[in-house]
């Protein structure tokens, strides 16, 4: 459906039956979420593939926080295209009025997602719901398009 291979070993790393089933049970709980949830990173032009997947935790909650998450497929990984496709749903995110801060959250040991994160402005704040995970924040006005 998206006009791109799939590799044959996909998904990306962190995603598994587990996280597929907790998508699919959001998509039903809340089924006009469209664009606050899954996303699919697709490599475009001739031969167009499959290399990562991330998206939103759910639409903006009250205090205006949105979720993010995303992991790429290794041989992807190190290139640009994380940043590139953080900083577009970043730029989504904030381009809705009801959104003033975007928090990711990601582990020690994962040194690339966290300079990717750094270097589009998200700095280290608080404590992260999953176990040993570091929690990072974008307010709105620190975000830079560029």
């Amino acid at each position: 459906m998206l006009g791109a291979a799939v590799p044959a070993d996909w998904p990306p790393p962190l995603n598994d039956v587990d996280s597929l089933r907790w998508f699919v049970s959001l998509h039903m709980e809340i089924p006009n979420a469209t664009g606050w949830l899954g996303w699919y990173f697709v490599l475009p032009g001739e031969g167009a593939r499959l290399i990562g997947a991330g998206g939103f935790k759910g639409p903006p909650s009250p205090d205006g926080t949105v979720e993010i998450g995303y992991s790429l497929m290794p041989e992807f990984q190190g290139r640009g295209y994380g940043t590139e496709a953080i900083r577009a749903l970043v730029r989504r995110a904030f381009g809705d009025p009801r959104v003033s801060r975007v928090i990711a959250e990601t582990f020690p040991h994962m040194t690339p997602s966290i300079r990717l994160l750094e270097r589009l402005g998200f700095a280290r704040k608080g404590d992260a719901a999953e176990p040993g995970a570091l929690r990072y924040e974008l307010k709105r006005e620190a975000f830079r398009p560029g």
